[in-house]
């Protein structure tokens, strides 16, 4: 029968199996929207956002560089979900396409925004609370953590 490894009392480290009650739920990121995350979507909204009267769909499409095809269905989600409004008109024979952020999504993309923020914020202290604490202490082998792992 294997001895199980022990830790003394001043070498002991919490559990990592355990979360601290605090912590539920604390990288679930509920705040970061699917609808605005997808990267084609962002670069959508925040280049709406920076124009906000409006850019025609050529324009949008080059500063977002998707093809027709992408942008046209990344604007129909957008649209499904009122964040953004599209208006179709002739202007000297020739169809024209312009785009906007709704109010609704002003809101939700400064929402997406302010949640970014929160998890940037939260990384940047644990880089270096991480790095003040790593110089602190030493951490034990995963095998002394969870008995019987052996590197794979």
């Amino acid at each position: 029968m294997k001895k199980k490894a022990t830790t003394s009392a001043t070498n002991a480290s919490p559990d990592p199996i355990q979360p601290d009650a605090g912590d539920v739920g604390r990288y679930a990121y509920e705040g970061l929207d699917r609808t605005i995350h997808e990267k084609a979507r962002l670069g959508i909204m925040t280049s709406l956002a920076a124009h906000p009267n409006g850019l025609l769909f050529g324009d949008l499409k080059e500063l977002c560089s998707l093809t027709d095809g992408n942008l046209s269905r990344h604007l129909q989600v957008l649209q499904e979900s009122q964040l953004v409004e599209v208006w179709k008109r002739f202007q000297l024979k020739r169809p024209q396409t312009l785009c906007r952020l709704t109010d609704v999504g002003r809101d939700r993309l400064l929402a997406y925004i302010d949640e970014l923020e929160r998890i940037v914020a939260a990384a940047a202290a644990l880089r270096t609370d991480g790095a003040a604490a790593s110089r602190a202490t030493t951490r034990p082998a995963p095998s002394m953590t969870f008995p019987g792992l052996a590197p794979g």
